[in-house]
């Protein structure tokens, strides 16, 4: 297990006392993709942690990178999953990604508790990464490609498939920042975007480049677009350090590509946290008040997205270190784009 045993216990006494400060007696939260059958890990107030689980699922459930002592409560698809557990009392925390109808079934099994959100002081828990959790977020973050001209945007999908959510976009599929394509071929005159995303051991990588294949004859106009977004992309990381405001690295990158005169096509935040999840808190953008500290991780991906004519989006994940700087987890692994031709 990368994660080390150590900080998994540190962060859930940490847990503990936060939330007894808070009046909490239990919290719980989703380890899995979200179901209609409730799977929750569950910490109690002596951070003891118990996992329960559907019990056709018991086996994998097990699977999960959960570094601790666990008590496995299983559940049969005929029984009331939440009975299954001993009875509580006091304030139950959930997760912010906890569904509705989880928390109305622990209200209705356990009508002597109280069942409310999580404070902030929890989730900021999940905010700062341990050295060994950044370790782990570096090792995950190369990805080969072998494209040519005349591919289809499929056949590049198909290529880099265990390592990426969604890729294989074009010029005007790429203006859809998050859009899915149309399986067109690659034209000579045509930049590709590629968003990739992979997962190691509960942990996630996300990396978005837009670029030339070798033989790709790109017109200036683009090729100046590309250079506008690499630049909005190094000065959000050079404003980026311990102690500024979120939002002023998102002003930083947009103010930029506001001078460019292409603000309005830069049409989405300049980043989001990462770690156990793709998109997690704190994140960059325009209202963001958090203050960066040690351990934060971030997205920095300024786009420019003209609907019908291009798109272009480099995106880099970066990390406050601990001299309060920024470093690329992609710097051991080539780091950010050098041009089109040099992703």
């Amino acid at each position: 297990m990368f994660v080390e045993l150590e900080r998994d216990q540190q962060r859930r006494y940490r847990t503990c006392q936060i939330s007894r400060h808070c009046g909490w007696d239990t919290t719980t939260g989703n380890p899995g993709h979200l179901s209609e059958r409730p799977l929750l890990l569950i910490v109690d107030a002596s951070a003891r942690v118990t996992v329960l689980t559907p019990k056709f699922k018991g086996t994998r459930a097990r699977l999960l990178p959960i570094p601790s002592d666990v008590k496995w409560v299983e559940w049969a698809e005929d029984e009331i999953p939440y009975g299954q557990l001993s009875d509580i009392e006091g304030t139950v925390f959930v997760d912010g990604n906890i569904r509705h109808f989880t928390v109305d079934g622990l209200r209705i099994v356990f009508p002597n508790a109280t069942v409310s959100a999580a404070p902030p002081e929890i989730k900021q828990l999940r905010e700062r990464k341990s050295e060994g959790e950044l370790e782990l977020l570096k090792s995950i973050r190369q990805t080969h490609k072998q494209m040519h001209i005349g591919m289809r945007e499929s056949d590049a999908r198909n290529l880099i498939a265990r390592a990426l959510a969604d890729a294989g976009l074009k010029d005007e599929n790429a203006a859809l920042p998050y859009g899915s394509g149309t399986d067109r071929r690659f034209h000579l005159d045509e930049f590709a975007l590629f968003d990739c995303t992979a997962s190691l051991h509960g942990y996630w990588s996300d990396v978005t480049r837009t670029l030339a294949l070798p033989a790709s004859t790109i017109p200036d106009t683009h090729i100046q677009i590309w250079n506008f977004a690499h630049s909005a992309q190094h000065i959000a990381f050079g404003t980026a350090h311990a102690g500024v405001v979120a939002k002023r690295v998102d002003e930083a990158s947009r103010l930029f590509l506001g001078l460019a005169g292409y603000a309005e096509y830069f049409t989405h935040r300049l980043g989001h946290g990462i770690g156990l999840e793709v998109h997690e808190d704190p994140y960059l953008n325009g209202g963001s008040e958090v203050i960066l500290q040690t351990g934060h991780t971030f997205s920095d991906e300024p786009g420019v997205y003209i609907e019908g004519k291009i798109g272009v989006r480099l995106e880099d994940c970066f990390y406050i270190a601990q001299n309060g700087s920024a470093v690329y987890l992609t710097a051991r692994v080539g780091g950010p784009a050098l041009s089109p031709w040099k992703p």
